[in-house]
């Protein structure tokens, strides 16, 4: 059987962009390494002595197309610098294709109970968190489609996952540190399904070298029979990246992929509960640390986003409502990650993952979601922290990370320079911000345990508030204890 070299194939650090004047060395390196790259991804023939050079080319500059048209560059057929800045990401080992695919064939599982075995551990991480990082891989899965993995300890399992460095009896051996993270094999007998681990790379259950629970679901995608996506927020994208584990939801993508293979998973039924229609469970705006996914204002209100619902702050002295994402806006997702409002245009912004949504007034334009990528993105964001339109400048300022992409309305374009770092623009907020929003000139940052009243006018913080400090929580206190004393007072 062909083996899914999943994997995470990282190839050397590629340090700077190709220079204005390349030299013929130079050019004739990346002209190898991009054959070879095109041979790996894109089946481009390896160049026989019967080939003509002009069929040589025209086969050559076809594949550059076609993988240029793959990772959503410009497509020009030629060796430019974008292209090989591509080439040069970190990336898997497996060819590319578009969108969410099945390998030839739709190989899958016969059975909706697997087993699983962990042959052996890295000494990189407690036994403990290799454990746990497996097992919640597969449960990305399980909890979107009718399959269950249970662990077993001895003898056969459908699904093996083990532990190695260099040749490990596969005819297909690792390349040692940074190349090669891992591969896996699709649904089959024998070593089918079963997903292997680089041991020359270095192991975590965080962020510092490569986070084992993120590379484990993807490898788990190809042991149930899934390829690669050409969508950048797809966890079966080729690249690795980093992303929080405790954040971490299985896009919308992937769950199409692996659901046209498996069907959904059903939920059981719940006992009815007699409730008001639309409305979710309210929990208490005055949580000190209440985070928020996202924030932004519409139309004079205030929207504060959290997993499925949001909060409504009509004006200063209005109840804060608490509504259903779905209830206003049934085609946008929950898990929102940022948002801002652009009052020119009368329109609202939404992002998750590389995907965002234009609502203009209360309604989502017909033509959503739109690619981040054409507001002139990096490929290597994957998803937007946080976003703000500030009035005054007249930019749109977009949080990545610990730094912040400037955009130019207008122009529609990035500003020159972008990105840059956050504390040299907005110093004393820290280095991530998880939301924002503009108030009567301030700019208000959430870090997910402080809020920041800044002033772009002053370039400084001005005032440190609670987090909750808009959501009527003294007011809501004040109910709470007039309808404990009533209570009180009826018994």
């Amino acid at each position: 059987m062909k083996p899914l070299f999943l994997v995470m194939l990282l190839s050397v650090a590629y340090l700077s962009a190709l220079p204005a004047q390349s030299s013929p060395d130079s050019e004739e390196s990346d002209a190898k390494f991009a054959e070879e790259y095109l041979q790996k991804y894109y089946s481009l023939q390896k160049n026989g002595g019967r080939q003509s050079r002009k069929k040589t080319t025209s086969q050559f500059s076809e594949k550059i197309s076609e993988m240029q048209k793959f990772f959503g560059l410009v497509v020009t057929g030629k060796l430019d610098s974008d292209t090989m800045d591509m080439m040069h990401e970190p990336r898997c080992g497996f060819v590319d294709v578009g969108e969410f695919s099945t390998f030839p064939g739709k190989p899958v599982w016969k059975k909706s109970d697997l087993t699983y075995r962990i042959i052996n551990y890295t000494p990189d991480m407690p036994r403990s968190e290799v454990d746990l990082a497996i097992q919640r891989a597969f449960l990305v899965w399980s909890d979107v489609v009718p399959l269950t993995f249970t662990r077993v300890y001895d003898g056969a399992s459908d699904i093996e996952v083990s532990f190695a460095a260099q040749v490990h009896n596969d005819f297909y051996p690792f390349d040692g540190q940074h190349g090669t993270l891992a591969h896996a094999y699709p649904p089959g007998n024998g070593i089918g399904g079963d997903a292997h681990f680089d041991e020359d790379e270095t192991w975590t259950f965080g962020s510092n070298g490569y986070n084992l629970f993120l590379v484990a679901a993807h490898e788990f995608g190809h042991s149930l029979g899934l390829l690669h996506s050409n969508d950048p927020s797809a966890l079966m994208y080729p690249t690795y990246h980093f992303t929080e584990p405790s954040e971490f939801h299985l896009p919308e993508d992937d769950v199409n992929g692996i659901q046209s293979l498996y069907g959904a998973r059903e939920i059981p039924d719940q006992p009815t509960v007699p409730e008001r229609p639309n409305q979710p469970d309210s929990p208490s705006t005055c949580q000190p640390n209440i985070i928020f996914d996202a924030v932004t204002t519409l139309r004079g209100e205030i929207l504060f986003f959290r997993n499925k619902t949001f909060w409504r702050q009509i004006s200063q002295d209005s109840v804060v409502e608490h509504h259903l994402i779905s209830s206003f806006w049934p085609s946008l997702p929950n898990h929102i990650q940022a948002a801002y409002e652009y009052l020119e245009k009368d329109q609202v912004l939404i992002f998750k993952g590389a995907k965002y949504w234009e609502i203009s007034g209360y309604e989502v334009t017909k033509d959503s979601p739109k690619n981040i990528y054409q507001l002139g993105f990096a490929r290597t964001v994957r998803k937007i922290d946080a976003a703000v339109h500030d009035e005054s400048s007249g930019k749109t300022y977009f949080f990545v990370g610990d730094k912040y992409w400037s955009y130019d309305e207008k122009r529609q374009s990035m500003d020159a320079g972008s990105p840059k770092k956050i504390i040299d623009s907005f110093p004393g907020i820290g280095t991530k911000i998880l939301s924002v929003f503009q108030k009567d000139g301030f700019l208000y940052f959430f870090d997910g345990q402080r809020q920041y009243e800044f002033s772009t006018a002053k370039r400084r913080v001005t005032r440190l508030l609670k987090n909750n400090s808009w959501l009527k929580c003294g007011r809501e206190s004040k109910v709470n204890k007039i309808n404990s004393l009533r209570k009180k007072f009826r018994n």
